[in-house]
């Protein structure tokens, strides 16, 4: 049952109801509840007895019997009585399940199910006992034992259970569906759709199940079919509790009043022979609860949560006398159960308090139970006390059976060697960065172990696929474990190494000495930057996602564009995708996927990252497919027949990705359903029992490949002929292939990583047999015998045996499409296109282009994503990429592709063997994109700049509280429009989301493990020339839906409320709205005067070309110096003191426009660099002297009173 809906007071009860769980007793709590129980320094009862020994109780009339605590202070959420055994169960809002044997209510066994979730539904079974949680199904023995723990998706929010035969049960919750599992297998065997989501109640009876739904609804289903025969809308509000007797069904529930949702005391009784409300019953309390007491009469229990219950017959009037009073230690009663033989009653309050009313003195709770098993009593006799504290303490006094047979463990000496434990070696890793200070050496934690742990492995287990023990590539790892194998050091995790100035001082340079960027790792969810390269070298994908833009403050295609912006303007710089994972974190399908990782999971590394870069595959594509086809985009296909490029419904992502098919499904009865559908990639499907198989069975990609395109299954479906469900075989048969070919490999087992092993090796034995014979047995190639293999007479394409070994993956396959809708797939190999040229066609065409109006297509391969397993430095994602002639153009001015390696901001060109090489123990495929030959002249490659100089007019705010008088600012006018040149001064202030992770080393130093979290807060924009020079005309406050740890006051004047749209004064905005505006000032080519721009940027997430910075913190600055604060700069060269209480980016902007003009005054505009230098070289001397601090003298002018600027004062 959702308690939530009952009252309002138990959604808060975490901290309401069980802040703190000590020893004292509550004021509400009745002393003689505990008499003789224990309780541990937790405040749980450790035992519950009854409350008196004799009390008094009248035939056929309900009385308390007792009443015992469960956990003192935890709310019990659900009792049930055991069907086959005299026990009664008790689950708490803790997780913990506690039994109660016989109506003396003595403990039986008390365990915890789950650690964080409460219980939500028991259901007892002839050999265990079942508990439901909120994802998670748990099968266990009435002494505590699991039998099974069934996990549920993440997403699920389950709240009933109903058994509905010996093996089979249904699990409903708060979502869309309702699903069937199978008890002895534990597999789910059928997903029934719910048109009405939140089934959180449910019965059965011989010709219904019924369903109860959070609206209000209550549905009933047919027994075979699931399907809905009839509904019955009983409340407005929402249910609270039914039952069914018989054929009358009874209903308390929760009516709509203008004040929000009110019990309602009028119980909805329907007939379920006419299928039709007969009179409400009215009762005279505030039902939460109902069950049918069938004894003499059908007759209805109600019971309200202040402990009220009153006893009538559904079909006549409720009369005040019958209601007798539960005396709760809590304020609640939260749960309600009848037993199987009516005798006894059960509640549950909200202070852990279980009572006990029956209509008998010895009632039992079933009519026939069987004898319940208890733990056998011990059987030693009273020992002796044992003083330990005594050197002397003979071992003798301690009990021993009397035996005159050799003890067990008594082994003799021919059969037993004494085996010390040896100390385990130290880690290669420390032993390679560590350093000697004397005879003393420190070296860095690895966090490869346990802190002060090293676990004693007694023999080497069976490696799980996930979990290799690997070392890292050094000649001290070699020498010592050599058997184990070596991660390349370019595939390792790469880390950013912090120092007190942050990123200032790291070497990007030295991973990568390529001018392309790449993307940093140490954000939230940057798992998937290997992804984001992938997509930006596709040229279509760059160009189009690049012309996108819409209104949506969270696009992702729109952050996309951002980003790979970024990425065309970076010279071999590395960017982040900070703004782009900010949105990916704002969608409700991402978090509903479980795509976005938790801190502590990402940097455990926990998840399993192929899994979750594959579905991340899948959410982006889909995700821009959706936001592409929100928005008319221009034609900008030039395909046969002059056909636009976007269609009804269609998107630019769909015309390069989609896979348009027909899914027919064949029934034995002879009846065929065919559908249309599309999808935008591939999961790959592997030949049944291809593990068992080691006789090394030939199997080419291609036709995994098409069995996983073509993809053909039997199943159980419904059949509209027959009218109900049959086996069916279910084909696909394709319609029109995608211009991009992606593959998920779905290698997420020993089975499908032992298939790719078998199959590279069966293709590796091939090769040597085609070109040199018989493969020779338990040798090595001598390298003469591979030269001549090399030989223009051999193997042209191949100078190495390492470029053959773990080899499976083709670089190009071709695609025939027949005029029966069939696919023929192959391999398209050197020869193939050697064989081509011969016949005179040009090589890059690959099959002659009237080929391609036949149906004939060639895919090269294009990127592959692996998943890198290293326990050491931990599991990570790598891209490699070919990369075509364009992006070479662009970027170093040569045509000609190259394979690269993509591993987060480390980037290496690599051979393009390398690309498909994937040794499983360590390098495991992930995804794969195929795209079509001469892709990029099928669309049009130009980026037109969306972004247009109506951004910078003036626009509403978001605050709702914004008055004029607060302008701080004043939008530019159409005659004020930026220039090429023309000066912008720019500041920004920021709040902190995260704060920093650090660690002190052994010898004392700080080492940041991970940097703060910033997130822009106000981003200001001043007039750098003309009449109205100094004057801002932008001054932003920028909105954020994340959490804000500090607001750094102090340093950037930001308060608590100046970002929450309901109380703030300022002009505030989204990120998106002022990113498009500095995006244009870029674009337009101004140049930004300010101080420390490189943060700012950083944080905004910008890419600046360098020659549009002006950066006042490098102009005055000397080389091998300290940087200088603009505070002290502002005193020591415009005489002005700023940035007093706190910082003011409207101040700070205009001063650093003021300092760039004192430059070129004191530099003869850069003409007279050694007069400049003697200038700084006294700035330098006189912050010496002042330990860097500005004096405060009396009379020190004030920036408001200065002539900055004369235009300000009208402002």
């Amino acid at each position: 049952m959702n308690f939530e809906s009952l009252d309002p007071e138990l959604a808060e009860y975490a901290p309401a109801m069980h802040s703190a769980l000590d020893p004292v007793l509550d004021a509400h709590l009745n002393p003689s509840l505990l008499q003789n129980v224990e309780l541990d320094p937790e405040g749980v009862a450790l035992e519950a007895l009854p409350v008196q020994e004799s009390v008094h109780i009248m035939e056929g009339v309900y009385s308390e019997l007792h009443s015992v605590v469960a956990e003192v202070g935890v709310p019990v959420s659900i009792s049930h009585f055991d069907l086959h055994e005299e026990m009664l169960w008790v689950g708490s809002h803790g997780g913990h399940a506690t039994s109660f044997f016989g109506p003396t209510l003595e403990r039986y066994s008390s365990f915890q199910v789950n650690g964080s979730d409460d219980i939500r539904q028991i259901q007892s079974l002839e050999n265990g006992i079942l508990f439901l949680t909120k994802n998670n199904l748990k099968y266990m023995a009435r002494g505590g034992l699991i039998i099974f723990d069934y996990l549920l998706d993440e997403s699920e929010d389950m709240h009933s259970l109903l058994l509905t035969d010996s093996s089979m049960l249904l699990v409903g919750g708060l979502q869309n569906h309702i699903l069937e599992i199978d008890l002895n297998t534990v597999q789910e065997t059928q997903k029934y759709a719910v048109e009405t989501p939140g089934v959180t109640i449910m019965r059965q009876t011989n010709r219904f199940f019924f369903c109860g739904h959070t609206s209000g609804k209550i549905s009933l289903r047919d027994l075979r079919t699931f399907k809905v025969e009839h509904e019955f809308d009983a409340f407005s509000g929402s249910l609270s509790d039914f039952d069914v007797h018989g054929n009358l069904l009874a209903t308390c529930g929760f009516s709509s009043r203008l004040t929000g949702l009110a019990c309602d005391r009028f119980l909805k009784v329907y007939d379920l022979r006419m299928m039709r409300a007969i009179t409400p019953l009215q009762v005279h309390v505030d039902p939460a609860f109902l069950r049918f007491i069938p004894t003499y009469t059908s007759r209805l229990a109600i019971i309200s949560q202040s402990g009220q219950c009153q006893f009538c017959e559904p079909t006549g009037l409720a009369n005040p006398a019958d209601i007798f009073h539960v005396n709760p230690v809590g304020p609640l009663l939260m749960t309600f159960d009848v037993s199987a033989s009516k005798q006894a009653l059960a509640f549950g309050d909200s202070e852990g308090c279980v009572h006990l009313w029956t209509d008998s003195p010895e009632p039992s709770f079933n009519p026939y139970s069987r004898e319940t098993e208890f733990a056998l009593p011990c059987l030693v006799d009273s020992l002796p006390p044992l003083d330990w504290s005594q050197d002397l303490l003979p071992l003798s006094l301690i009990p021993v059976p009397l035996t005159n047979d050799t003890l067990l463990s008594d082994w003799p000496a021919a059969n037993s060697a004494p085996a010390p434990r040896r100390a385990p070696p130290v880690d290669a890793e420390i032993l390679r960065t560590m350093k000697k200070v004397g005879f003393i050496g420190y070296a860095p934690n690895p966090r490869t172990r346990l802190r002060n742990q090293i676990p004693y492995r007694f023999k080497e287990s069976d490696s799980k696929f996930d979990s290799f023990s690997q070392v890292t590539e050094s000649p001290v790892g070699r020498e010592e474990e050599p058997h184990l194998h070596m991660v390349s050091k370019k595939y390792r995790k790469v880390t950013i190494k912090y120092s007190k100035l942050g990123l200032e001082d790291f070497d990007f340079k030295h991973y990568n000495k390529t001018l392309f960027a790449g993307l940093e790792p140490h954000i939230p969810n940057a798992y998937c930057n290997c992804m984001i390269q992938v997509l930006y070298f596709l040229e279509p994908v760059r160009c189009l996602i690049q012309n996108h833009l819409c209104q949506k403050e969270f696009c992702l295609a729109c952050e996309l564009g951002f980003l790979f912006h970024m990425l065309d303007l970076s010279r071999g710089d590395p960017c982040q995708g900070s703004n782009f994972l900010r949105a990916f974190r704002t969608i409700p399908e991402a978090s509903a996927l479980g795509l976005i990782l938790a801190d502590s999971d990402e940097a455990s590394g926990k998840g399993n990252l192929a899994r979750l870069i594959q579905r991340w595959n899948r959410f982006i594509l889909t995700q821009l497919h959706q936001d592409m086809q929100e928005l008319e985009v221009p034609q900008a296909y030039r395909g046969a027949g002059g056909s636009s490029f976007c269609s009804s419904g269609d998107s630019v992502i769909g015309q390069l990705f989609s896979c348009e098919m027909e899914n027919c499904s064949l029934c034995r009865c002879g009846s065929e359903t065919v559908r249309a559908s599309s999808t935008l990639l591939f999961t790959l499907s592997y030949p049944e029992g291809s593990n068992s198989d080691k006789t090394g069975k030939s199997c080419d990609f291609a036709q995994v490949l098409k069995r996983s395109i073509c993809l053909e299954q039997n199943t159980q479906a419904w059949c509209d002929n027959c009218e109900k469900y049959q086996p069916t075989i279910q084909t696909r048969n394709i319609c029109h292939l995608p211009d991009i070919l992606v593959i998920n490999c779905e290698v997420n087992s020993l089975k499908e990583a032992d298939f790719w092993r078998m199959q590279a090796e069966v293709a590796f034995k091939m090769v040597l047999k085609k070109h040199s014979g018989e493969v020779p047995k338990n040798k090595e190639f001598a390298l003469a015998d591979w030269k001549e293999l090399g030989s223009p007479e051999g193997m042209l394409m191949c100078p190495s045996i390492e470029e053959l070994k773990n080899v499976w993956l083709p670089f190009s396959i071709r695609m025939t499409m027949t005029k029966n809708k069939g696919l023929d797939v192959c391999n398209w190999t050197d020869e193939d296109e050697m064989q081509l040229s011969s016949l005179g066609t040009p090589r890059q065409w690959g099959p002659a282009r009237a080929d391609e109006e036949h149906g004939v297509y060639v895919y090269d391969l294009m990127a592959t994503v692996v998943h890198i397993l290293d326990s050491r430095t931990g599991s990570s994602l790598v891209a490699h990429i070919n990369v075509g002639e364009t992006y070479h153009q662009r970027k170093e001015g040569v045509t000609h592709q190259q394979w690269y390696l993509f591993n987060d901001f480390l980037i290496e060109p690599i051979d393009k063997h390398e690309a498909v090489q994937f040794d499983m123990n360590w390098k495991v495929p992930a995804i794969l994109y195929y795209i079509k030959r001469n892709l990029n002249s099928k669309y049009s490659l130009n980026i037109k700049n969306p972004i247009e100089a109506s951004v910078l007019l003036a626009e509403a705010s978001l605050a709702r509280k914004q008055r004029k008088t607060h302008t701080t600012f004043i939008p530019l006018m159409l005659n004020e429009m930026p220039q090429v040149g023309d000066l912008v001064g720019l500041d920004a202030e920021f709040v902190t989301l995260n704060e920093e992770e650090a660690e002190l080393r052994s010898d004392g130093t700080k080492s940041t493990i991970k940097p703060s979290q910033m997130s822009v807060a106000r981003i200001t924009c001043v007039r750098g020339q003309g009449p109205n020079e100094g004057i801002p005309f932008i001054d932003d406050y920028i909105s954020t839906q994340e959490q804000v740890v500090d607001y750094l006051t102090q340093y950037s004047g930001i308060k608590p409320g100046d970002l929450d749209a309901k109380i703030s004064s300022k002009h505030l905005t989204t990120l998106k709205s002022t990113y498009l505006k500095l995006r244009f000032l870029i674009d337009i080519g101004v140049k930004f005067v300010g101080h420390g721009l490189q943060k700012d940027f950083r944080v905004i997430n910008l890419m600046v070309p360098k020659d549009q910075v002006l950066d006042t913190v490098y102009l005055f600055h000397m080389p091998r110096k300290r940087m200088i604060s603009l505070r002290f700069l502002a005193w020591y060269f415009l005489d002005l003191k700023i940035q007093g209480e706190t910082h003011d980016s409207i101040e700070d902007a205009r001063t650093a426009l003021q300092l760039y003009r004192k430059y070129l005054e004191l530099s003869k505009n850069g003409t007279e660099p050694e007069s400049f230098h003697k200038v700084l070289k006294g700035l330098y001397e006189k912050g010496r002297k002042m330990d860097w601090k500005v004096p405060e003298p009396e009379g020190q002018t004030s920036p408001k009173n200065a002539a900055v600027f004369p235009s300000v004062l009208a402002l």
